[in-house]
């Protein structure tokens, strides 16, 4: 069982997760023109806190996770709430090209430092794209590593100006980013540091 397997049962009861993904959708809200005619994927969605929060701004959200036991969490939660236009997706964008339609708004929170091949994820985020669509990034600044500590295999965050690039060179314009949310975590040193998270957005 993977690491996010073991902890979908308890996500949702982590205040922290609800009030940084309050202040990601806050965000992702005024740096963007959302339509509430648009369509949009959430791509690493965990349980969907983020995209419940934004759940009246879309017609639909395509909730999308390589995790079994996120993606029953979510099919529990739409399926208590009613919530029909959350489509819930058992999906490996890494590994797995999707070939089911195009979106309006793709959007991410600390789902980037966890995946291994940034340059083919933000090319294939930018296939998914319809034309003018928007892609919104949650995810940490580059830190020293000890956000997750020894072990670790994915980025230690994110140069803003070296990500920026990267997605520059993927077609992305009209790239703009902003601090939207800090973590105070203690790390494997107790010591209690604030790791601030950037809200990146393009357009294609």
């Amino acid at each position: 069982m993977s690491h996010f397997d073991e902890r979908a049962a308890t996500w949702d009861s982590k205040p922290s997760n609800w009030e940084r993904s309050e202040a990601i959708a806050k965000a992702l809200k005024q740096a963007t023109t959302i339509n509430p005619q648009h369509c949009a994927l959430e791509y690493g969605a965990g349980t969907g806190i983020l995209s419940f929060l934004l759940k009246d701004d879309f017609a639909e959200i395509t909730l999308m996770d390589n995790s079994v036991e996120m993606v029953k969490v979510m099919q529990q939660k739409i399926s208590d709430g009613k919530v029909n236009h959350l489509k819930p997706l058992f999906f490996n964008l890494e590994t797995t090209d999707y070939n089911h339609g195009l979106f309006d708004v793709i959007f991410t929170q600390m789902v980037m430092h966890h995946v291994s091949d940034v340059n083919q994820l933000l090319n294939k985020f930018y296939q998914l794209l319809n034309h003018g669509g928007h892609l919104a990034i949650a995810d940490l600044y580059a830190e020293d590593g000890s956000f997750h500590g020894d072990g670790f295999e994915g980025h230690l965050g994110f140069d803003i100006n070296e990500l920026t690039e990267r997605m520059t060179q993927c077609g992305f314009k009209s790239i703009k980013h902003k601090t939207c949310f800090s973590i105070n975590k203690t790390n494997e040193a107790n010591e209690t540091k604030t790791y601030p998270l950037f809200l990146l957005t393009a357009q294609k």
